[in-house]
């Protein structure tokens, strides 16, 4: 390795250490606001909270990575240009290019060490980390009755609005929803104005007395007809006592490990896997729903049996074929021309005739009775199919969830890159170090591609464009900029050409002038 190549990757080195350290400190400073309410209050020692922020920790990598690397780059080749060591090289015959060879391997090993991470390490820290914070928000569930906000305790999910008293055992304007259990979808719901905790923390029982309340529960008859009132029972009570049975809640294990089924989790090999399992049982939905319907409704293959005799024409006992073309004979025959126009008026007629005799053999309450069976069967079908476009819509989004996981660890390495070839010539063009200027285009540029990329998943996910578009639109948008910055560094063209744009107006004025004289 060459002097100056040694000297630019020892100071890229520095730069982008300095700059890692330092924005990573700021990012796990936001997880730990971010998570915040659900360490306060649990009486958790040392090591869990050293646990806690070191399961987070690889998690903000993705984010970290890219901009200490734009950065970093800025500022380092903004100083040199700077400091005019770059004039100096290029009169040595150094051109950028040049200049960025070592870092470009350097850059080309980090990015591929990134996506080994994303794809190894990270998917097992999330693993860890949402574990460990399922586990650490069960403990101590008489604690965790916060203000303001629901808290889950064991099949009650329960919210008070203020909390006072010596140990916060008196509570006011207490919500209570009960979770439905064994499948069953009613729900009930106990709203009281006051209530008392009289049990202590170490015991399994934690006893809830309310005051001055009522309980809502839904009832869920047999009959559509009556669901369609949605009725319900409600009962007032001036004091109502729960016992909570904490046994299994206060066993927990914050080491326990339950969840391992969200795609943040998952590698690639296993993402392909788990995407096979999910687009086999999406189809498999969809043939599944196709048949039922078509077997509700009573529709039959034609197109397979075109000799079959309908099913209301058996019930009829009528032809298989239509006395339309016998009609219209026995009228031609009677020395009656009949136009074209006129054929088609008579076959009308018929097929209105036939429609109404398929009811003909039907009393008026078999009609009504039919109609109404029609009626319900036709509003059960829609609410069928209602429900599972909607139930099919959250398995596409699952499914887009999964190849954007997947596109991801492919993205973390690209934007390695592709944000070393925009730092870099764009410190060049600018000619500042420091702390200043480059963090203003180091924060524009990587909100950008933050934002961008952001809003490509959303529209992914919601299957309004496909996963892979979405996952790499903000790099496919930012590289034409690398591209034009690169060329315009090498030419040694500043970042904006205000002779380009100011000719015209410059044009405009001298013939004005010439005019006026």
């Amino acid at each position: 390795m060459k002097i100056l190549d040694r000297y630019l990757l020892k100071t890229f080195l520095i730069t982008f250490t300095s700059v890692f350290v330092i924005l990573f400190f700021i990012f796990i400073l936001q997880t730990v606001w971010l998570f915040i309410a659900e360490l306060a209050g649990k009486d958790l020692d040392l090591i869990l909270i050293v646990k806690f922020l070191l399961y987070s920790m690889p998690t903000v990598i993705p984010l970290v990575l890219p901009l200490s690397i734009l950065l970093a780059s800025i500022m380092t080749f903004g100083d040199l240009s700077e400091n005019y060591e770059f004039a100096a090289m290029k009169s040595s015959g150094v051109s950028l290019q040049r200049a960025m060879k070592s870092l470009i391997v350097f850059i080309f090993v980090l990015s591929i060490a990134a996506f080994a991470f994303a794809n190894n390490v990270i998917p097992y820290a999330q693993y860890k980390f949402i574990n460990f914070r399922k586990n650490i928000a069960q403990v101590k569930p008489a604690m965790a009755i916060a203000e303001g906000q629901f808290s889950d305790v064991g099949n009650y999910n329960i919210k008070v609005e203020k909390k006072s008293g010596v140990n916060g055992n008196l509570l006011k304007d207490v919500t209570i929803h009960k979770k439905s259990l064994g499948g069953t979808s009613s729900n009930a719901v106990i709203k009281a104005k006051n209530g008392e905790l009289l049990s202590s923390e170490d015991s399994n029982i934690l006893q809830l007395v309310l005051f001055d309340g009522h309980q809502y529960e839904d009832i869920v008859p047999k009959k559509y007809e009556e669901r369609k009132k949605l009725p319900f029972a409600k009962t007032s009570f001036k004091k109502y006592i729960m016992n909570l049975d904490l046994s299994q809640l206060n066993k927990v294990d914050v080491d326990d490990e339950k969840v391992a089924n969200t795609n943040t989790m998952l590698n690639i090999s296993e993402l392909r896997y788990t995407l096979d399992s999910l687009g086999t049982n999406y189809n498999n939905d969809l043939i599944s729903f196709t048949e039922n319907v078509h077997l509700r409704t009573g529709i039959t293959n034609q197109q397979s049996n075109k000799t079959k005799i309908p099913p209301y024409k058996q019930a009829l006992n009528m032809p298989s074929e239509a006395p339309v073309s016998k009609t219209i004979t026995t009228k031609t025959d009677s020395t009656v021309a009949v136009k074209p126009k006129d054929s088609t008026k008579i076959a009308k007629t018929n097929k209105i005739a036939r429609n109404d005799n398929l009811l003909a053999g039907y009393t008026n309450d078999e009609k009504s009775k039919l109609l109404e069976i029609a009626r319900n069967n036709t509003t059960n079908t829609i609410s069928t199919v209602i429900g599972t476009k909607d139930e099919l819509f959250n398995k596409q989004k699952t499914i887009n969830e999964h190849w954007i996981a997947l596109h991801d660890k492919f993205v973390i390495a690209y934007a390695c890159v592709l944000m070393f070839f925009i730092g870099a010539p764009l410190g060049a063009i600018i000619r500042k170090g420091g702390l200043g200027l480059p963090i203003v285009f180091a924060v524009l540029i990587f909100i950008t591609f933050h934002f961008i990329n952001t809003f490509g998943k959303k529209i992914a996910q919601e299957n309004e464009i496909t996963p892979f578009l979405g996952a790499w639109m903000a790099s496919m948008i930012l590289t034409p900029l690398a591209i034009l910055l690169t060329y315009r560094a090498t030419n040694d063209i500043g970042l904006i050409n205000l002779d380009v744009i100011l000719a015209p107006f410059q044009k405009l004025f001298k013939k004005k002038k010439t005019q006026q004289k």
